[in-house]
């Protein structure tokens, strides 16, 4: 039993001193595991200078880890305007890289794409994404309930757009409609409806 552990331990301790894990996320054979770390910033400045967003070639490049957080976006966001239902079903039945799992993100986990300093898109410099709707009217649904009552207790949820950094808005879930982006892995916890 103490042989099994130690190879184990000896085994991890070569994957992640390898060094080569940068290669490993993108086209290598291999494992990438990357390190939720919501305490630490990625500066990016073009996409060849990049090192926050890999696209994913083993999901044929339709989708993106952002190594900030962990999460994995879909590469290119439906502009279709869509209600808050068919928004949810859209990316619950979604097949990127035939991979499912994919939600609608929380709006803490949307909002980690926008950048203060950046506007029409208010996304970092050098993000790989395509298809991103800026405009202040088009906005992206999330699955977090906001606690105010515009519409009646349970049917107001927050969205996000990429106008600028500081817009965050209430829809209606049961008549509203906008953009979806949907992301796979991180939190995903159960939001009251």
């Amino acid at each position: 039993m103490r042989q099994i552990v130690f190879v184990c331990v000896f085994a991890a301790a070569i994957l992640t001193c390898s060094g080569n894990s940068a290669r490993a996320q993108t086209v290598a054979v291999g494992p990438y595991y990357a390190v939720p770390s919501w305490d630490q910033t990625i500066a990016c400045t073009t996409p060849a200078s990049c090192p926050r967003f890999v696209v994913l070639a083993n999901m044929n490049s339709d989708a993106v880890l952002d190594r900030e957080t962990g999460l994995v976006w879909d590469r290119r966001p439906d502009s279709n305007l869509a209600s808050f239902s068919q928004a949810e079903a859209s990316c619950v039945a979604k097949n990127i890289g035939s991979r499912r799992g994919w939600r609608l993100p929380t709006v803490s986990e949307l909002q980690t794409l926008l950048d203060p300093s950046q506007s029409s898109p208010a996304l970092p410099d050098g993000h790989p994404f395509e298809n991103v709707n800026f405009s202040f009217l088009s906005a992206y649904w999330t699955s977090t309930v906001a606690s105010s009552a515009n519409f009646g207790p349970g049917n107001d949820v927050f969205g996000v757009t990429f106008e600028n950094s500081a817009a965050s808005i209430f829809f209606n879930k049961a008549n509203g409609s906008a953009n979806k982006w949907c992301v796979r892995g991180g939190m995903g916890l159960p939001q009251s409806r």
